[in-house]
Order: C-alpha cells, then sequence, then structure tokens
C-alpha cells in the first residue's frame, strides 16, 4: 500500500480492510495502491498520484469531487496537447487518438467513490441517483466502490434512457438503456427505412437485425410493414433494451428476441436480413465500445458468411456499414468486396448518406481523425446470393 502521508490525504484504506468491494462494469481491475483523499487535496497532486497508478478514494463532499475530476482532465489535456506529435498517416492518428483516450480513461479511472448496496452515493450532497444505479447495476447485495468517472455515466445513461433518442425516420423516440449504443446518428436509419424492400417480403414479410442494440432498426422494419422481425445481439441488455422499445411503440407483437448469437437459431429463412455491425475493426475496450470496435470484423464476416442460407429466393441482405476504416487505413474497399464474394453474395446496389454530426461537419475541429470523419460516407449495401 502507499505509506506516503501528505497534506490532504487520511491515513490509506486498503479494499481488504474497507467495507466495500470494488465494482467496474468494463471490468477493470482494483487499483493496486488505494488512498484516501479529502478536499484540501491539491488537484497538482491528484493528477500526479492518479497517472503513478494510486486511486484517490474521494472522502469529501460530492461537489468536491467533480470539481477534481474537471481540474484532473484540464491538467491531461494539457500534457496530451503538449505530447501530441503530427501524425504520418491516418492509420497512426487513429492509433494515437485510441491511446490518449485510454490513457484517459485510465487517469480519471482513479478518482473513486463510496457507494451503498441501497444504490446511495455516500458523500454529503450527492444527488439522489438510486434509480440509474439500479438501472445499470441491478440490486446490489453489499456496498461497492466505483469510479467517479463510471458514475457519471451510468447517470448520463439513465438520462438517455428517460429522455430518449428522437428518430424522424419512426416520428418516435428510441430509449436506449446503459451500455447500449444510443441512435444518435439517424442518418443510417434513414437509410434502412428508405430502401426498396426486396421482392420476396411482398409474399413472406419477415426479416431478421441483427446486432439489435437498442432495436431501433427492428422497429423501422416492423413499421414498414415486416409482420415479423426477429432480433438477435450479444448483449442480453441490448435484448431487453430492445424488447422494451417495441413495447414502447407498440409493435411488440412484431418483434421477437431470437437469443444471443449472430443468426437466430434454427435453419429459418427471412425475406431481408439487416446487419449493421460496428464499424471499426478493432478490440472494444468498454460496453459502448463494441457498438464500435469489431474485434478482427467477426461480427462483419460472420454476417456476411451466413448470409446466403438464410435468405428465401428473392430475398436481400443489408448491410448498413460507414467507410470511415477505409479512409483510417484500418480496412481496404478492395477487402470489402472481396469478403461479400467469397460469401456466394453479390452487390445488387447501394444507398450513401454523408453524416451530419458535428465532429464531421464543423470545420477547423481539433480532432486527429477529423479528416477521416469528414470525408466519411455511410453505405446501405443491398446483398443477394450469386
Amino acid at each position: 500500500m502507499h505509506e506516503t502521508h501528505r497534506p490532504g490525504i487520511v491515513p490509506p484504506p486498503t479494499f481488504s480492510t474497507l467495507p466495500a468491494t470494488w465494482h467496474s462494469e468494463n471490468g477493470t481491475p482494483p487499483p493496486r495502491r488505494l488512498i484516501a483523499a479529502d478536499d484540501t487535496l491539491r488537484a497538482e497532486a491528484a493528477y500526479r498520484l492518479a497517472c503513478e497508478g494510486t486511486a484517490l478514494l474521494w472522502q469529501g463532499d460530492y461537489p468536491g469531487a467533480l470539481r477534481l475530476l474537471q481540474a484532473m482532465r484540464r491538467r491531461a489535456e494539457r500534457r496530451r496537447s503538449r505530447s501530441r506529435s503530427a501524425p504520418d498517416s491516418p492509420a497512426e492518428a487513429f492509433r494515437q487518438h485510441r491511446l490518449e483516450r485510454a490513457r484517459l480513461a485510465r487517469v480519471l479511472g482513479m478518482l473513486l467513490v463510496p457507494l451503498a448496496s441501497d444504490h446511495r452515493v455516500r458523500l454529503d450532497r450527492a444527488p439522489d441517483v438510486r434509480a440509474a444505479c439500479l438501472a445499470a447495476y441491478g440490486p446490489l447485495l453489499d456496498n461497492r466502490i466505483v469510479s467517479l468517472r463510471e458514475l457519471l455515466g451510468v447517470i448520463g445513461a439513465h438520462e438517455w434512457r428517460t429522455r430518449g433518442v428522437e428518430v424522424p425516420a419512426l416520428g418516435a423516440r428510441i430509449h436506449p438503456h446503459y451500455g447500449v449504443f444510443s441512435p444518435v446518428r439517424n442518418e443510417y436509419v434513414d437509410l434502412v427505412a428508405r430502401a426498396p424492400l426486396p421482392a420476396a417480403a411482398s409474399d413472406s414479410p419477415t426479416a431478421e437485425d441483427l446486432g439489435t442494440g437498442t432495436g431501433v432498426l427492428a422497429a423501422v422494419l416492423a413499421r414498414r410493414g415486416l409482420h415479423r422481425v426477429l432480433v438477435t445481439d450479444a448483449d442480453p441488455r441490448a435484448l431487453v433494451c430492445a424488447r422494451d422499445n417495441a413495447h414502447r411503440l407498440g409493435l411488440a407483437d412484431r418483434i421477437e428476441a431470437a437469443g444471443t448469437r449472430l443468426y437466430p437459431p434454427g435453419d429459418g429463412r427471412s425475406a431481408l436480413v439487416v446487419c449493421n455491425p460496428p464499424w471499426l475493426p478493432g478490440r472494444p475496450a468498454s460496453a459502448l465500445d463494441r457498438g464500435v470496435f469489431d474485434q478482427d470484423s467477426g461480427m462483419l464476416h460472420g454476417f456476411l458468411d451466413g448470409l446466403a442460407r438464410r435468405l428465401l429466393p428473392g430475398g436481400e441482405g443489408w448491410l448498413v456499414l460507414s467507410d470511415l476504416a477505409e479512409h483510417l487505413g484500418l480496412r481496404s474497399r478492395a477487402k470489402l468486396l472481396a469478403a461479400v464474394a467469397r460469401a456466394g453474395l453479390h452487390v445488387t446496389g447501394r444507398l450513401d448518406t454523408v453524416p451530419r454530426h458535428p465532429r464531421a461537419t464543423v470545420t477547423g475541429a481539433v480532432d486527429l481523425l477529423h479528416a477521416a470523419r469528414a470525408a466519411e460516407v455511410t453505405s446501405l449495401w443491398r446483398l443477394s446470393p450469386a
């Protein structure tokens, strides 16, 4: 344990002596060194300790913890701007971006707060976060120690879930649950809303939505007249979220959860199979990262390789995919088309759209990936057996 006593630091606890257990939704292991800190700890000292790998268990009030976290973030941003070098390629820019994000998460994740088994933050002047923590963590059997950064994510996710995300293609709101990727980029949903349905849908209005997330694409398909939409997702929380949204939209009789494997069990066939896999090859570092990074492009290839045998005659598979990975040098268009051909498929059409989110449209953005984001095109690839 870190035995050094400094001004603003009270005697050091350990996880073995605390009446609480470590909790991390991302599976982050407990810090090796832990000290208790209060409002008299200066931000510079806190930041230095966090960089050294020492966690700070906050003993002051909740607003003080928020101020310290912001002060630590400012110091991390200043250090990043001083040490950043100009990348020599888009791929290097992406690598540098991910390293910076990982380091920031690691350092800021060192500020910890106590959470009681009834989901109350055990600090003076703390807000009531019981509903948010119950939704994210479920019932707790004991007191926990959590990262303040993670707790803020839990609170923010609950606000998204309560308020919902407006989806113009539905004329309604989708309510994302904690850990489920939110459909804030409506342009890809619009592609699914306007692509012509395959001929097979006239006789057999059935579809599958693989990796459904919030269920937004399944809802669009159901609203377009598909009578039965099977949805799958590797995360059971996403299936719960999709069912919840189906009920909210009055579509529960059309949308059916079909398990955590990529394709529904059995050898049934559908008129339409839709897949919007994570757009970037890479290893996810958090629950939300799984909505962005597809390790070894496993989901993309799984969808392509299994598609032909899942389609009815006249049916189609719709691959919704951004070309951001191509602009970053992570995957080429030639490799994508080769994977399509190897799966015994051919492209029967493609619809394109450009992103509307601020990071792609604001000029002069201070962002290593701005050039790639500005050039990004999202496509709906219409695929049929060759």
